[in-house]
């Protein structure tokens, strides 16, 4: 891998901390040029002073959006591109769409949309769309979008896909995850065997994080840390992810779900390619994106 990804460049979502800050280590360490994105301009700041410091350098650069804002992921594309620019390299090898959420009561964004929808689907979706041309200009590249096993179980309720009419934080969770997959599934689809853009869904297992702690009762807190003890580390689970964005061989497998770098069975929902059609029109239109823009192979 470190040879591999001297040249290449990456963008990593959710890179502040983590299994974002891990993955970002992890390609900079592998020789490639990383793009972050946070979204506390303060912690982007620590998070670059931090990695400077461990790899001098590295070529990291850090940007901070609100990712629960679609005008601020369509503002990140352009920044995206100006970086691309700057650094005289017009390509992207590789896409990590890690930033998440939980939140245990409704809570809608300035958009109006619930945030963990928001957050863990709607931001990926757009911001792979808006960022393709630049995926497409590389030789290869990776869209690698981090599900979990939160997707099984978990079913698309089609008449209130955000759930907002009847509430459940722990089922919206699940079916982000679920979105994330069938996500991926049409994504490929769309693109097409003959294209140089293969896109991934990652279950990076239990991870010790505090995603289950921040803005949750104070029960539901306890459950999450007694649970999380039994995890991993966050550079334990961004092994397997580092492997989906940089391994040749397996640009032209089929297998789409991964965790710890081997192939898994996703759920019989993921699988279901009508949904993951009807998903992605849902999308684009949640997103306004036109057909020509959110069809990436027609």
């Amino acid at each position: 891998m470190e040879m591999y990804n001297s040249d290449r460049t990456f963008v990593v979502t959710g890179a502040t901390s983590g299994i974002g800050l891990a993955v970002t280590e992890g390609l900079l360490r592998s020789g490639a040029s990383v793009i972050g994105i946070g979204r506390s301009p303060e912690r982007c700041l620590a998070a670059r002073t931090r990695l400077n410091s461990l790899i001098p350098g590295a070529r990291i650069a850090f940007l901070a959006a609100d990712l629960s804002l679609q005008a601020d992921v369509r503002s990140l594309a352009y920044q995206v591109r100006d970086l691309l620019n700057a650094w005289g390299n017009p390509a992207l090898d590789g896409l990590l769409n890690n930033a998440g959420t939980f939140t245990y009561w409704l809570t809608l964004t300035p958009e109006g949309f619930e945030m963990q929808w928001a957050v863990n689907h709607l931001a990926s979706f757009l911001l792979t769309n808006t960022l393709m041309p630049f995926l497409q200009a590389s030789p290869m590249s990776r869209v690698v979008t981090v599900s979990s096993a939160s997707h099984y179980g978990a079913r698309m309720n089609w008449n209130d896909p955000q759930l907002r009419r009847h509430y459940s934080g722990l089922q919206a969770y699940g079916n982000t995850k679920l979105a994330n997959i069938l996500f991926t599934r049409e994504l490929n689809r769309r693109l097409g065997p003959e294209s140089t853009v293969r896109a991934y869904a990652a279950d990076p297992g239990l991870v010790k994080t505090d995603i289950g702690i921040k803005g949750t009762p104070g029960l539901v807190s306890w459950v999450w840390k007694i649970r999380r003890s039994g995890g991993i580390s966050a550079a334990e689970a961004a092994r397997g992810i580092l492997f989906l964005l940089s391994e040749p061989s397996i640009q032209d497998v089929p297998n789409m779900y991964w965790k710890h770098g081997a192939p898994k069975a996703e759920s019989h929902e993921a699988q279901n390619c009508v949904s993951a059609a009807r998903l992605w029109k849902l999308s684009s239109e949640m997103c306004s994106l036109p057909v020509e823009e959110s069809n990436a192979s027609e």
